[in-house]
């Protein structure tokens, strides 16, 4: 299994393997959150029960239609976590 990490340079930053992937979703899926929040569907086939479902996933809290807001806050409380638990890598590409 290859160790998860983030690697940040001047290209951009890259998430590799599983814990650094899932980071990735969940930042997204707070994002995605926020926009269903306002009506405003991220994709074809989110709705609000399934982006909470999805934070279920991650959180391991169920969650009602009302509580996005709770979902969000959970989820930043699981991203900062994993990100302090992740390495990062700075580099250096050369290219300027």
């Amino acid at each position: 299994m290859q160790e998860s990490h983030i690697t940040i340079s001047s290209g951009g930053i890259t998430f590799s393997g599983d814990d650094a992937m899932r980071l990735f979703n969940a930042v997204t899926l707070r994002a995605g959150l926020r926009l269903l929040q306002h009506g405003i569907r991220p994709a074809k086939g989110w709705t609000v029960t399934r982006g909470l479902a999805m934070a279920t996933a991650l959180t391991g809290k169920p969650y009602k239609r009302s509580q996005i807001d709770k979902a969000r806050a959970d989820l930043q409380i699981w991203i900062d976590t994993m990100r302090a638990a992740l390495p990062v890598e700075h580099r250096d590409s050369g290219i300027r």
